[in-house]
């Protein structure tokens, strides 16, 4: 098969799903390099950082080579293996993300994959479940694992997303205390994940009510970057000795100003007066087996809000624009 079927873009004026096509003589079949896994793509899962690179003016172009097929998630099956390749073999079903990538997608057929970022999928799991695993799961694990020990209280900001599905999670798995926000209608989800609190941020101010709670937290991972002076006042609810892990921000220019400031500005110059950090999510195989093996074990489980056939990639991405999904959108490429 020389050629295969591939969502592309050739720009995203108006929006990134008003711009998808699928060449009708489909496109080149991606070559693998020594150290690529060639995956025969069964499922793909969508993040918000598929169409907010692709849509940022100056940064896409700088990012994204057009024409250009999105994704980063997915589990499939392995269809050819670089030399440099020892630990997988054809016909096994992998799961991963191709993080910080932006050509040669996964929504399509096939997609080149590194083999630093898949994993086997172990026995048991359902490829739409592995598929949504991805990027929300490993930075939920980054923005947790090297920071929190047992006992620890943690604040979520935004636990009903893609990625705070996870954090929650992972924070109870290591054994922490999770207060998270979410809205009214997503309570009861945060809370069968494990969440001790929820504060809903429909009814209440979020810094205020933390403030009132006082210098209580350990950590805090924010998912979303809304309020917009959340790691500002962090210091009324992180203890001395606590960080704050940024995930998400909104990609405005206001929101980007304000995260570089973040991550740049001083205390004693009207900073934040707690540790910071900011997560972007890489590659690595032994955390993707870590989070397979939980799933396996049944420790913690993927949240998939819809799915959707491969046919329908557009409308995947305008609910994925709602910003009201609860988990993760999962696109069915091939049946298994």
């Amino acid at each position: 098969m020389a050629t295969m079927r591939a969502w592309q873009f050739k720009s995203t004026g108006g929006g990134l799903e008003n711009n998808l096509f699928m060449p009708a003589a489909g496109i080149p079949r991606p070559k693998i390099k020594d150290h690529e896994i060639l995956v025969e793509v069964y499922s793909m899962a969508l993040n918000p950082v598929d169409y907010k690179v692709a849509e940022l003016p100056l940064v896409s172009r700088l990012m994204v080579s057009l024409p250009s097929t999105p994704g980063m998630d997915f589990c499939g099956r392995v269809d050819a293996i670089g030399s440099k390749v020892d630990w997988a073999s054809v016909d096994q079903v992998v799961f991963g993300s191709r993080l910080g990538q932006f050509s040669n997608g996964t929504l399509a057929q096939f997609s080149p994959v590194s083999k630093e970022m898949c994993t086997v999928m172990p026995d048991g799991l359902q490829v739409d479940d592995a598929a949504s695993v991805g990027v929300v799961g490993v930075t939920g694990y980054q923005a947790l694992k090297p920071f929190v020990k047992e006992g620890d209280k943690v604040f979520i900001n935004g636990g009903s997303g893609g990625t705070g599905v996870w954090t929650i999670q992972i924070a109870k798995l290591l054994g922490c205390h999770v207060t998270t926000t979410c809205s009214t209608t997503n309570i009861d989800i945060c809370k069968s994940l494990g969440a001790d609190e929820v504060i809903d941020y429909k009814s209440v101010n979020i810094i205020k009510t933390l403030q009132e709670k006082g210098q209580v937290f350990d950590h805090t991972v924010d998912n979303i970057g809304s309020p917009i002076d959340l790691y500002h006042n962090s210091h009324l609810f992180l203890k001395p000795s606590g960080r704050f892990v940024q995930v998400g921000f909104q990609p405005a220019f206001g929101s980007v100003a304000q995260l570089v400031g973040d991550m740049i500005r001083p205390g004693f110059l009207g900073g934040g007066k707690r540790k910071y950090t900011h997560i972007m999510a890489g590659p690595h195989q032994d955390q993707f087996r870590d989070l397979g093996q939980w799933m396996k074990e049944g420790k913690i489980r993927p949240v998939v809000d819809s799915v959707f056939e491969f046919e329908e990639a557009p409308r995947a991405f305008e609910k994925l624009k709602t910003g009201r999904a609860k988990g993760k959108i999962v696109i069915r490429v091939k049946k298994p």
